[in-house]
């Protein structure tokens, strides 16, 4: 039975693993190249880089979203895709055993599951990839074979050469999804022009968002010292926001009972967490985010130590002196985002 409306007893995590090691060496080899969801040696980051480069080549991208994908997925359909790789009956039972458990409201009502994927079980991941590699993928592969794409989860873009192209690819794949039983979320689906320094056309989207990053027209650097614009993801505006709320609920400030060094016990493998998903493109914006952490720990220093208390400059001076002397105590000093006076 559920613990709750996704997590699954220890046994039901337990018998779901060995469901996943069983049936992801048969469903494996037929996942598209370009699915990264949830795959051995693919990552967000290696969907992202694709993105990118892609972007630099083609003008147009659909940004694709789908509506409540987890909590929508036909059984029927989903069972009948299981069955395309394993006739195993128990494997089949245990499966629908599974989508079919009641899940919990908040108000303690127990409430019959007809269709969805349980998010947080150990084998929605699996399940979920399988449903979209024939509901979507394989769709792609024969009836668009020549318009990229990039999927990481329900999370998808897809790469066009025109504008007319785009709009009517946003049509066929809402045809294909709701012959799937799936909808394409209206408000959030949208077509958008990659517009850099070599594309001077106009129009109303020249952004997307994708597994955490913004896509848009940034300033860039060439190697010969030129700036130009780019099209080019970066941590995204929601997730700067979700970093942020992170910060403000550690209440560093009122952490006056540890020293430096236990605090960056405390936070670095957060923040390192951060530097190594969001870092690695546009590092720039994300100092930005990080610089305010340091703050932070400037309201920590003055109410640690009374000789700061009414004198935040000479605070930030001081926390920067021990960042000169400890560079790598936090993460982010390490990273090179250092206090300063400025």
């Amino acid at each position: 039975m559920q613990l709750g409306r996704d997590l699954p007893t220890i046994d039901d995590r337990i018998a779901q693993m060995v469901v996943v090691l069983s049936l992801s060496p048969a469903v494996e080899p037929h996942f598209h190249q370009d699915s990264y969801g949830y795959r051995a040696n693919k990552s967000a980051h290696d969907a992202i880089s694709t993105a990118r480069k892609r972007c630099w080549k083609y003008d147009w991208v659909v940004d694709l979203d789908v509506k409540q994908f987890f909590d929508t997925i036909d059984h029927e359909l989903l069972m009948k895709a299981v069955r395309m790789h394993t006739s195993s009956k128990w494997i089949l039972l245990y499966i629908e055993r599974w989508l079919k458990v009641p899940y919990e409201k908040p108000d303690g009502i127990r409430m019959n599951r007809e269709q969805g994927v349980p998010q947080g079980s150990v084998i929605g991941p699996l399940l979920a990839n399988l449903f979209l590699h024939y509901a979507f993928d394989k769709w792609m592969q024969i009836h668009h074979p020549d318009i990229l794409f990039e999927r990481y989860a329900d999370d998808s873009i897809c790469h066009c050469n025109s504008r007319v192209e785009a709009e009517m690819l946003i049509e066929a794949i809402d045809k294909r999804l709701k012959s799937c039983k799936l909808e394409l979320n209206s408000a959030k689906t949208k077509v958008v022009y990659c517009k850099d320094s070599n594309r001077t056309g106009s129009f109303k989207n020249v952004s997307f968002d994708f597994l955490g990053h913004t896509f848009k027209p940034r300033s860039v650097r060439s190697k010969t010292g030129e700036y130009f614009t780019g099209f080019n993801p970066a941590i995204s505006k929601s997730s700067q926001v979700k970093i942020g709320r992170t910060m403000r609920n550690w209440s560093l400030h009122s952490w006056v009972d540890n020293d430096l060094a236990t605090i960056a016990r405390r936070i670095n493998p957060i923040i390192q967490g951060w530097i190594n998903y969001y870092g690695k493109f546009y590092p720039s914006a994300l100092r930005k985010v990080l610089s305010l952490l340091n703050m932070r720990l400037v309201q920590w220093v003055r109410r640690r130590f009374k000789r700061f208390r009414h004198r935040k400059t000479r605070a930030v001076y001081w926390l920067g002196k021990i960042a000169s002397e400890q560079p790598t105590l936090f993460a982010h000093w390490n990273w090179g985002v250092k206090p300063s006076a400025e």
